[in-house]
């Protein structure tokens, strides 16, 4: 049985949980790595997935001996089997925060289950600390991204929309990746002020400032990084914030490690804004794997530890509306003692 499977299985028998039924694909996805849709039961003895018959082939193809789990085609399930999955399970966990009360009550009746019981975010717990090759993938993930925006820096110039530099950004990908993590940002000028700015056609201008917020998937992992840079030159109105923007990106960088406190990471980049005259109005970052925005957060409102081989987001920025915004961001890997930046593109004053 896979390493993931048989964690599961050891965690249902300290929460004395004979049986589980998992419906997010994410969490399907980590756990075997089969992307089709289906649902995923471990029963007191066998390991089960049941999916449409289009995606027999392919789940086949994915699957080895040493996974353990038996495909059915939902089509040849019966009502008696369905009752028999779970035969003997006195509970059964469900995933509380993914399936709606509909489907919480046609499991009960179609699985005659007799205590249904919340599992209370185990597995997207788990999911929190990477392994090696969850980590080798998010950084190959992330090389590419360094490599898109360096090719991009080329490619802009004054004159173009948002909406091409998009384009070409999603094109790099495509071509070398999976696909795109999330839907590529583009900004310029007063955009910059809109955290989550979807391209629109403004036209690049001389002395413009630009922000890209981009990634892509190597493995169904992604990457996550965002720069803000300038045409000809460095306005001076911007280069206070700028600096305070930097300055706690760096700062936050060096306090990630195992053991941080993510509140605490929080205030201290709060806390160094409002001195200057600026709020913090979103995180300062979240975690990264087979989501773009999985736990942890990293955020006032969360009490979390970071904890060795997380990979988290560190994203501070201010935004003046109307005006414009600064976020600097990089991926980065949690160790003991610090972090490794899995992005590593350059960051000081970025001129095009």
């Amino acid at each position: 049985m896979n390493s993931k499977l048989q964690w599961l299985r050891n965690k249902m028998s300290s929460l004395d949980l004979q049986g589980i039924i998992i419906s997010n694909p994410i969490n399907i996805k980590y756990l075997t790595n089969i992307d089709a849709e289906g649902t995923l039961l471990l029963t007191r003895k066998e390991n089960i997935y049941i999916t449409d018959g289009r995606y027999i082939e392919q789940v086949h193809t994915i699957l080895t001996l040493f996974d353990e789990i038996i495909v059915y085609d939902v089509k040849d399930i019966s009502k008696d089997d369905y009752e028999n999955f779970f035969m003997f399970c006195e509970n059964v966990g469900f995933e509380e925060n993914y399936i709606t009360y509909a489907q919480y009550k046609e499991y009960i009746r179609k699985y005659k289950i007799n205590n249904f019981v919340e599992t209370e975010n185990i597995i997207e717990k788990q999911r929190m600390i990477k392994d090696e090759e969850e980590i080798s993938n998010i950084r190959k993930a992330s090389e590419i991204t360094d490599n898109c925006f360096s090719y991009i820096l080329t490619y802009i110039k004054p004159g173009m929309t948002e909406k091409q530099i998009a384009d070409e950004i999603d094109e790099y990908f495509k071509q070398r990746t999976e696909g795109l993590a999330f839907e590529t940002i583009v900004a310029s000028g007063e955009n910059t002020s809109k955290p989550h700015a979807v391209p629109t056609d403004r036209k690049i201008q001389e002395k413009d400032i630009i922000t890209i917020d981009m990634g892509c998937k190597i493995n169904g992992y992604c990457s996550d990084m965002t720069r803000t840079f300038f045409v000809g030159e460095v306005p001076e109105y911007v280069r206070p914030v700028y600096n305070l923007v930097l300055k706690n990106q760096i700062q936050t960088g060096e306090s990630y490690k195992d053991g941080a406190s993510t509140r605490q990471l929080t205030k201290l980049v709060e806390n160094d804004f409002k001195l200057n005259g600026y709020d913090l109005i979103h995180s300062i970052g979240h975690g990264v794997g087979l989501q773009i925005h999985e736990a942890p957060y990293i955020s006032y409102r969360s009490d979390a530890m970071l904890r060795e081989n997380m990979v988290v987001t560190n994203e501070p920025g201010i935004y003046i509306p109307g005006k414009f915004g600064v976020r600097i961001e990089d991926t980065a890997q949690i160790t003991k003692f610090g972090c490794i930046n899995l992005t590593k593109s350059e960051k000081n004053y970025i001129i095009i």
